[in-house]
């Protein structure tokens, strides 16, 4: 088997379905496997895969009785995964040529490389941030106060989060390949071997922050990631979650990172560091964008 394909769902049936529907239509030169692990929903999704199964012979379903986070979800496709590679993908993605076939070639031809991905695109074609750089207490500084957003600035701090070139500061990183700290966990091409000495994810995180966890191990291990934009997908985004929610979701796995991987003496600094950066975002948003967006910074603020 060379890749085993994994699909954590919850509540995203239709975009699952198509998701799935992409994998068989363009992946060619490659021996896969398709495990989705459902993560509780109830919106139909279990029937419509099961459905799909009696038409799919190598796809394989896993079924949770409530939402047991997106890594503790995703461990359990890896653990049961036969590929000599495992691709992370999320349920709301589409492929539209080989992507994987030619990834996986190319991972075969750069064997230093333990993690890899394309770009992440909107529907309309205009690229998606797709990972970054681990949070220091400088970059954390930087993305608080939005100094990564000016131009000079943002080439001069490798940003947590870097912007797409139509940002702010027309930033380019991700129109070339780039080697980060972490990337997303829509799309994450792994070597087992490289899982099987890093570990799987943290499950103290449930959702956000556990791929920046993941990928500071398996960096650690001496392995290089990789993002290559000359292969893409189509990402819709936030099918499973609430702005609000992943905000405060990134909140609490950023703390939980800082207590696990830095030393002790800096974590009232990011404490203090989020504090302040809710406060101006519930002054800044909540004049752009409106109540809503002030009150999920007040959460943010008691949270940090």
């Amino acid at each position: 088997m060379d890749v085993s394909i994994i699909i954590v769902s919850y509540n995203t049936e239709k975009l699952t379905a198509s998701c799935i529907r992409s994998i068989v239509k363009y992946t060619r030169d490659v021996d896969y496997e398709i495990i989705v692990v459902d993560n509780g929903s109830t919106d139909g999704s279990v029937a419509k895969i099961s459905n799909l199964k009696s038409q799919i012979s190598n796809l394989r379903l896993v079924k949770n009785k409530i939402n047991l986070g997106f890594g503790q979800a995703n461990n359990q496709g890896m653990k049961i995964a036969k590929g000599e590679f495992i691709l992370l993908l999320n349920s709301d993605t589409k492929i539209y040529d080989n992507v994987l076939g030619d990834m996986i070639h190319w991972m075969r031809a750069n064997p230093d490389v333990g993690i890899a991905s394309c770009s992440l695109r909107n529907k309309d074609g205009s690229l998606q941030p797709t990972g970054g750089y681990f949070p220091t207490i400088l970059r954390v500084v930087s993305w608080m106060l939005f100094l990564d957003d000016l131009p000079l600035l943002g080439k001069l701090i490798r940003s947590f989060h870097p912007h797409t070139p139509d940002f702010f500061g027309k930033n380019p990183i991700y129109t070339a390949v780039q080697e980060f700290d972490w990337l997303t966990g829509a799309f994450m091409l792994i070597r087992k071997d490289v899982i099987k000495k890093s570990g799987y994810f943290d499950e103290d995180y449930f959702m956000y922050v556990e791929e920046v966890d993941l990928c500071y191990r398996i960096k650690k291990e001496g392995s290089r990631i990789l993002y290559l934009p000359k292969w893409s997908i189509i990402h819709y985004g936030g099918a499973s979650g609430k702005r609000s929610e992943s905000i405060l979701a990134e909140y609490r796995g950023i703390k939980t990172f800082y207590k696990k991987h830095y030393p002790k003496w800096q974590y009232p600094i990011l404490r203090l560091l989020l504090k302040i950066g809710s406060v101006i975002r519930i002054l800044l948003f909540g004049l752009l964008e409106g109540k809503e967006s002030a009150a999920t910074y007040a959460k943010a603020f008691k949270l940090a």
